[in-house]
């Protein structure tokens, strides 16, 4: 990753097998059911070209329509149930591990942070959305 030393890591035991993850953490329409960071938000579409050179894109918004944003990249490497990293618009990089554990699957997010915002900030957002996440994913 570009600046590791100040990468930011998230992660859960999600308690389901890693190809029930993978489907959940990839295809459009799961993530449109987790993809937010907390019950004011949510993520109303996304598209997912996941391949290496491949984009993808998901719309966040305010469940009040006073603010959202597109949050999107281009995939580096994908290795099916195993690994995907990416870069987002401003270059910073993000890697994901799927650690299989038996029938649980660990979910290892690492991420460069972005500048604005303090580090603390973006470590709870990120855990938040991985939590929403784990729930999405333990109780389908």
């Amino acid at each position: 990753m570009g600046t590791s030393n100040s990468a930011i890591t998230v992660e859960a035991i999600v308690q389901a097998p890693v190809e029930k993850v993978w489907e959940y953490w990839t295809e459009p329409e799961h993530i449109t059911k987790w993809n937010n960071a907390s019950e004011d938000w949510h993520t109303p579409h996304a598209e997912n070209d996941l391949r290496a050179g491949g984009k993808f894109v998901t719309r966040m918004e305010a469940k009040d329509g006073s603010f959202g944003f597109d949050f999107g990249g281009i995939y580096d490497e994908v290795r099916n149930h195993e690994f995907i990293s990416y870069k987002l618009e401003d270059g910073r990089e993000v890697e994901i591990t799927f650690i299989p554990q038996g029938n649980d699957t660990k979910v290892v997010e690492v991420f460069d942070p972005e500048t604005t915002n303090p580090i603390e900030m973006q470590q709870e957002g990120w855990q938040a959305i991985l939590n929403n996440f784990k729930k999405h994913a333990e109780q389908q």
